[in-house]
Order: structure tokens, then C-alpha cells, then sequence
């Protein structure tokens, strides 16, 4: 291998680990999440695509970068590896609550009818998704490093819950 080729891969290896010399998280994952928000987007267009969200699964964060063929896929595993308990439980409670959010705003919409206001569900699952998206793209970005209890989460999921009962 020529000096420039090693100089290369070197350049390239260094890339792939964050400000702090470790492996970063990616957002490649949240792109399951940014489907779900694009479909449910599209309901009050197109009724039909209720059954697409139905179809919908949550993956986790480990499950989707094992599956990858992604080439950051293995620095993704090492970063969520290197993720202390309090982190991975604040990351997984921001993605169980925008899979919840998923679940919820799907089963309303399939059960309203054709003449109700499915843009208000539409609206307001929107609204909470793309928030939790925000909160979880920054706790990846910033590679865990991050005081969550910022986030509010399960008040967040409590509002929501609330906004669906009426």
C-alpha cells in the first residue's frame, strides 16, 4: 500500500470517531422514525397509507446497526457500547415514547371515520414526533453527553395521551 492510500485511511478512520476521540452515535437510525413521521404526514392525502403505518415495527438502536451495511455501522455500535446506563435508558425511553407516539397516533387514525378531523391527529402526532426526533438527533449528535432530564419525556408522553383522549 502506498503512503498517500495509508495517509487516506488513517484520515478516514480519525473521521469516524467524534470531537472526543470516541466512536459516534449515528442518525442514520432515526430515519425509521422520520418514515413514520412522512406517512403520518400523508394520512389526511391518502387514507390507505393508515395500513403502510400499521405495518410500521420499532428496531432498536443495536438491531438496526447489526442489520446495517452501512460503513459506520460498526463505529455506531461501539458508541452506543460505550453509552453509560443512564444514557441508554434515556435514549431508549426517547425512542419507546416516539414508537408509543407511532402506535398511538395509528390506531386513532384507523379508527376514525371518513368525515372526522384526521388532520387534528395528524397535527398534533406530527408536532410531538418531530419534537422527540429534535430531542433524540441532539442526544445522538452530541454522542450521549447531554443532561436528559431536560427532555421531560414522560410529561411530553402524558400531554399527548391527554391531547388523544379528547
Amino acid at each position: 500500500m502506498t503512503a498517500p492510500a495509508m495517509r487516506a485511511l488513517a484520515v478516514d478512520a480519525d473521521e469516524r470517531l467524534g470531537p472526543t476521540g470516541k466512536p459516534p452515535l449515528s442518525t442514520d437510525y432515526l430515519n425509521r422514525y422520520g418514515e413514520a413521521l412522512m406517512l403520518i404526514e400523508m394520512v389526511p392525502m391518502d387514507r390507505g397509507i393508515i395500513e403502510e403505518l400499521r405495518t410500521w415495527r420499532a428496531v432498536g438502536y443495536r438491531e438496526h446497526f447489526q442489520t446495517s451495511r452501512l460503513r459506520c455501522a460498526p463505529e455506531a455500535l461501539a458508541a452506543y457500547d460505550q453509552l453509560d446506563a443512564c444514557q441508554v435508558e434515556a435514549f431508549e425511553q426517547l425512542c419507546r415514547t416516539m414508537s408509543q407516539v407511532i402506535a398511538t397516533a395509528t390506531g386513532l387514525l384507523g379508527e376514525l371515520d371518513e368525515g372526522e378531523d384526521v388532520a387534528a391527529v395528524v397535527e398534533v402526532a406530527a408536532g410531538a414526533l418531530r419534537s422527540l426526533i429534535g430531542h433524540t438527533t441532539l442526544f445522538i449528535n452530541v454522542n450521549g453527553q447531554i443532561d436528559t432530564d431536560h427532555f421531560d419525556v414522560r410529561s411530553l408522553q402524558d400531554n399527548i395521551d391527554a391531547l388523544f383522549a379528547n
